[in-house]
């Protein structure tokens, strides 16, 4: 009756003002439009995000949620994306706020007070939305029982950009600015060192990663050299030979001028120089006798499917690792034998093996660098190598902080049951 009388009073123009004030840009049709204000104008539809970054993919997001409802949406804190992704936001809290906030399609915005990746509860608890809208590649089945637990209904949006714009992600346009690789060291870690390798001759195994996540500071993935590489290359490598350039690197790295006394290990500039799986033989000199590379795919992804990394603090400034080094022959042999046993279970995809082994590096590393472990380390080593699924663990790098290199059954459904892991993307070329 009252959609009725409406439909006389106004005439199409109003009809097409009144549908774009309540967000129902795309209807034209007055009954269509009719059917849409009785049917989604007194719903609330709810979103969350980061919305770091903000761009045309996030407003059409927006756009298309709206047309559900009215839109609200959470936006991650701070803590939350430190904590969770692994990295500083690009823009502070209250100024995505505001962003947001500024968005013709939005109703209102609130900084989510929850943590992780189920961050917007509360939001959900004092909002009481009638729909909750996700991206395809932010749903999850977490999210869709909590919906159904609370009686709220759950839709799926396809990425797809705005009519003549090109698709856009925060993850492309971060990876469009340094799209420089990192390493991971496996087994072997000082061994490039000739202060260690004087005692007897071994292998590094290293591997280079794409970077999928944010690049911390001082947390054992080489970005004191990857730093070294920006001055010269700001966005991606060359394409050149790998060892050529990682050596070209390791000898900008380390200026003869310098008067520090500190040469940077040559595992550092190989390791994310070369793609793939990379060992290197050191005996008594900085720079590698020999290399071997593996880039065949079954390794690679066997070795995706079994390794993941948990941030932890930064190791602190001024902190020393190599004070209190204890350095035998033996104990050099043994770090050497179980870098052998690594490569070789690696190659067979023994992932008992290769477990033991990873762990066998580690702990040979510990016994002649005692000071690897020191503030929250331990406390993270007892806490994940307790959990179901974890074989093996170990911190890139020299230790003292960082991260912490877990071997688990499975990345996936660990990945699933801890959101806080992150997993690895080797690169192949």
């Amino acid at each position: 009756m009252l959609i009725g009388w409406l439909f006389c009073f106004f005439n199409a123009a109003t009809w097409s003002y009144l549908c774009e004030k309540l967000y129902i840009c795309t209807i034209t049709n007055r009954n269509e439009c009719s059917r849409y204000i009785i049917m989604t104008v007194m719903k609330k539809v709810f979103v969350s995000g980061c919305y770091d970054l903000l761009h045309s993919g996030h407003v059409e997001f927006f756009r298309q949620a709206s047309q559900y409802g009215e839109l609200y949406v959470g936006i991650g804190s701070d803590a939350t994306i430190l904590e969770y992704k692994h990295h500083k936001t690009f823009y502070p809290e209250q100024e995505r706020l505001f962003m947001v906030k500024s968005i013709r399609y939005v109703k209102d915005a609130f900084i989510n007070a929850g943590s992780g990746i189920m961050d917007f509860v509360p939001t959900v608890e004092f909002l009481h939305p009638d729909v909750f809208v996700v991206n395809e590649d932010g749903s999850s089945d977490t999210k869709r029982k909590f919906c159904e637990e609370h009686g709220i209904e759950y839709v799926v949006l396809q990425r797809t950009p705005a009519e003549g714009l090109t698709a856009r992600s925060s993850t492309d346009i971060k990876n469009g600015t340094c799209a420089l690789p990192t390493r991971l060291d496996l087994a072997g870690t000082w061994i490039d060192q000739p202060y260690v390798s004087c005692y007897a001759p071994g292998w590094a195994i290293t591997m280079s990663l794409v970077p999928t996540f944010e690049v911390r500071e001082r947390c054992g993935l080489s970005t004191s050299t990857r730093n070294t590489i920006k001055k010269i290359w700001p966005v991606k490598l060359p394409d050149m030979d790998p060892e050529i350039l990682s050596k070209l690197i390791f000898c900008f790295e380390n200026d003869p001028e310098r008067n520090d006394g500190i040469v940077s290990g040559a595992q550092d500039a190989i390791g994310i120089c070369v793609p793939g799986l990379c060992r290197h033989y050191y005996n008594n000199r900085f720079w590698p006798d020999k290399f071997e590379r593996c880039d065949d795919e079954t390794v690679l992804s066997w070795l995706e499917e079994h390794l993941c990394m948990i941030a932890m603090e930064p190791r602190r400034p001024g902190c020393s690792v190599v004070a209190g080094k204890d350095i035998t022959e033996t104990k050099v042999k043994t770090l050497a034998q179980a870098a052998d046993d690594c490569w070789k279970a690696i190659m067979a995809k023994d992932y008992l093996a290769f477990s033991r082994a990873f762990k066998a590096s580690f702990d040979a590393q510990v016994s002649m660098f005692p000071a690897m472990i020191q503030g929250c380390v331990q406390s993270y080593i007892d806490k994940y190598s307790a959990l179901p699924g974890v074989k093996a663990w170990k911190m890139p790098g020299a230790g003292g902080g960082g991260y912490l290199v877990l071997v688990v059954d499975d990345v996936k459904n660990f990945a699933k049951a801890h959101p806080e892991a992150i997993p690895l993307t080797i690169r192949r070329k």
